[in-house]
């Protein structure tokens, strides 16, 4: 099929439209040839392990999709292989709707962001949930133990299909963790200047 992103996504409604308004011609490209974009490589996996934050979103029971935030310390989201990512679902404000989702529709679309580098990797796969203290969960689906919150279950997702989404209309944000490092070198900068004026001085 190809892109099997754009298998999933495009359906026969979507491509109407895309027919409609012009754009049906240069994605038709995306069903040629062997699939592709089903198997996280190198580029993807070194993305998943640097952030500390995703939206994931679900459908529920009513025909409602649900989205919502996870977080965590960086790299809290494991790659266990190519095909199927994991990680700690950190207790909230225990409305439980993504799991209840979950329980009837495994699944799911998560976005990751990067905003200071204005990119981001959508992914579509299927989840089950595992206990994080059992026997024969993925011996590199871990957790940070230090992390101040409490994890009460494991999700492991089965990666369906992924696609790097364009830049456009991402506006850049910075952590406070970033903001710090980019300001060390000013404040440095700073501290030689005033030194450097203080001896001028005496």
């Amino acid at each position: 099929m190809g892109h099997k992103f754009a298998e999933l996504a495009f359906t026969d409604a979507v491509r109407d439209i895309q027919s409609n308004e012009g754009s049906r011609r240069s994605y038709a490209r995306m069903d040629e040839g062997s699939d592709y974009n089903n198997v996280l490589g190198p580029n993807e996996a070194q993305f998943i392990a640097a952030r500390d934050s995703f939206y994931m979103a679900t459908v529920g029971e009513t025909g409602w999709p649900y989205v919502q935030h996870r977080g965590g310390p960086a790299g809290f989201v494991n790659i266990i292989d190519e095909k199927t990512l994991g990680f700690a679902d950190f207790r909230g404000n225990r409305q439980y709707i993504s799991v209840g989702n979950l329980s009837q529709n495994d699944r799911v679309s998560l976005f990751f962001m990067d905003y200071p580098n204005k990119t981001r990797l959508k992914v579509l796969g299927r989840v089950r949930s595992v206990d994080l203290m059992e026997q024969g969960i993925p011996q590199n689906l871990s957790f940070d133990r230090g992390y101040r919150a409490k994890a009460e279950r494991g999700l492991l997702i089965t990666v369906e299909a992924f696609d790097w989404n364009c830049p456009q209309h991402i506006t850049p944000r910075y952590t406070q963790a970033e903001v710090d490092l980019a300001v060390m070198s000013l404040k440095t900068t700073i501290s030689d200047l005033e030194a450097k004026l203080a001896q001028r001085s005496t």
